[in-house]
């Protein structure tokens, strides 16, 4: 706001609007259309439950933005898009024949990254849970119709609304540094690929890591920790570590991290965790997956698409102009691709678990402890 000139004056004549990117894309699909929720704007201003709750600005039991918080923040409530349902069946607006497709198409699906990767997986039950393994990760529990408040360090969202003023909740949890731990392990070890790095990994597979923990704590720690000021370590190296233990190491992080965020889901709940729905880039590695079972002590459960992203964005399209008559149908399109199932015996994961626990209090409260320190290749004269 204060880094636009005359900001107050170009609200007045309407020449600025407030959203987030799915806003800007609606608004561009169907900009110069007639039939639009917001005609005023000569194209559709809008946003979905989802992505309006991610802004704090949303009263997510109401389902409206809320005023005290657009006045603590200065914001006019004219410039906001209009809230509308994920899945919309009066449609936000129509493509043009001017625009992009060159033909009338109409835009009725709109939700965020998470959300859409949670309805992709068909998640519509309450204690249905699925964790996306991308840069990061994040795993979300449907916990139906009535916001739960969280507690210990959890943040309660919206998980999808499929009709106007009616919404399904979630517990998230997010994990910062995973499978970008992965994509930093590979550049410091000059590997060609990823995929060499599950490689490493099994050559060890009978020891694991040998006592090695690596907490790739790069910007600090998310849930369940919030911390910023910790800082990634490794621990227990020996004369006889090598890549291999490493990478192992490195796999495990992914794995201890959604552990966490599992434990701390089923204290919120109280519901037992039975399987965990994994999608996502990191998904498709079959080690990980199985040291990700034997870690849980659970199932982990791929389906046969991974990319529920995509999916699940589609799956809110074809349900508001009637492709698909209920979400019940969709779940007849959900097919498992494999399930991998824990062979750790409960002692093991257990002496293991505790040992990542230390390692991450090794982890934490850096930055407070020691400072900031120079940026890697900076030359101190």
């Amino acid at each position: 706001m204060k880094n636009i000139r005359n900001i107050r004056g170009k609200i007045k004549k309407g020449e600025v609007v407030f959203g987030n990117i799915d806003s800007w894309i609606i608004w561009n699909l169907t900009r110069g259309c007639k039939d639009v929720a917001t005609p005023e704007k000569n194209g559709a201003h809008v946003t979905d439950y989802t992505n309006a709750s991610r802004t704090m600005l949303m009263d997510i039991r109401r389902l409206q933005w809320c005023p005290d918080l657009l006045d603590l923040f200065g914001i006019p409530d004219e410039i906001m898009p209009l809230i509308r349902p994920s899945s919309d069946s009066e449609t936000y607006g129509y493509t043009t024949s001017q625009g992009p497709f060159r033909t009338e198409i109409p835009v009725c699906g709109d939700l965020g990254d998470q959300q859409a990767a949670l309805v992709g997986q068909t998640c519509f039950e309450a204690g249905e849970m699925k964790n996306t393994y991308g840069t990061g990760s994040f795993l979300l529990l449907n916990i139906g119709e009535k916001p739960i408040l969280a507690k210990h360090g959890l943040l309660t969202t919206i998980g999808y609304g499929f009709e106007e003023g009616k919404c399904a909740y979630a517990l998230e949890g997010s994990v910062a540094i995973t499978g970008a731990a992965v994509q930093w392990l590979r550049d410091n070890l000059a590997l060609k690929s990823t995929s060499e790095i599950e490689t490493l990994a099994q050559s060890v597979s009978d020891v694991g890591s040998s006592g090695v923990y690596f907490v790739p704590a790069f910007s600090g720690l998310f849930f369940p920790y919030w911390d910023l000021n910790a800082r990634g370590i490794i621990v227990g190296l020996t004369r006889y570590t090598g890549r291999a233990h490493l990478a192992h190491a490195t796999l495990e992080s992914i794995c201890w991290q959604t552990k966490d965020v599992c434990e701390v889901m089923q204290l919120q709940s109280r519901k037992e965790l039975k399987a965990l729905k994994v999608d996502g880039g990191a998904a498709v590695n079959n080690y990980l997956m199985q040291l990700q079972a034997d870690i849980l002590g659970d199932d982990v459960v791929r389906p046969a698409i991974t990319e529920t992203t995509a999916l699940g964005a589609v799956y809110a399209a074809g349900l508001a102009v009637d492709f698909w008559p209920n979400v019940k149908e969709l779940k007849k399109f959900w097919k498992i691709g494999r399930v991998f199932k824990p062979k750790w015996e409960v002692s093991r994961r257990n002496k293991l678990y505790q040992g990542w626990k230390t390692a991450v209090k090794r982890a934490e409260g850096w930055l407070s402890e020691v400072g900031e320190l120079p940026p890697s290749g900076t030359i101190i004269t």
